[in-house]
């Protein structure tokens, strides 16, 4: 979907497009911060911890499609809109896109995955403690990553 709507992108000039992706990264690193108050679209429903509970191979697949495809989630990142809105104003070719949005389904599906297997019941707590940092670090990696890309 990202792909198709990125011709949309076309009529505007490369630094425009350039500078639209920096400031929604910048936006997206700030709210992370806590600097700005942004609501997420998104679709805010947990898939059932039965998905993974029963079916530990097919629940993560349909675990990271669900995730990856935005179907039913609640995502509280920045940093997974900030990509989708930069492959879509760089024109990324359909390869690209696949991969980006295949390697993020994945990522989510194996998160899920490594919860189920640690079988360990105090691994939320010691995720809970990280996230913040972690949010905060991707969304600041991902807008200085894309200024180098950028801007080189």
């Amino acid at each position: 979907m990202v792909w198709l709507l990125s011709g949309l992108a076309e009529p505007l000039p490369a630094y425009s497009r350039t500078a639209l992706i920096l400031t929604v990264a910048a936006v997206g690193a700030a709210r992370e911060a806590g600097l700005i108050t942004i609501p997420l679209p998104q679709n805010a429903r947990q898939i059932p911890q039965e998905v993974l509970q029963f079916r530990l191979r097919r629940g993560s697949l349909q675990f990271g499609f669900e995730l990856g495809t935005g179907v039913r989630t609640y995502v509280s990142a920045s940093t997974p809109y900030v990509l989708a809105l930069g492959l879509l104003l760089s024109r990324q070719g359909i390869a690209a896109t696949a991969i980006v949005g295949t390697a993020f389904g994945a990522g989510r599906a194996l998160s899920a995955a490594l919860t189920l297997w640690s079988r360990d019941p105090d691994r939320d707590a010691a995720i809970a403690a990280r996230m913040t940092w972690i949010k905060n670090l991707t969304a600041f990696a991902a807008l200085g990553s894309l200024a180098i890309l950028l801007l080189a």
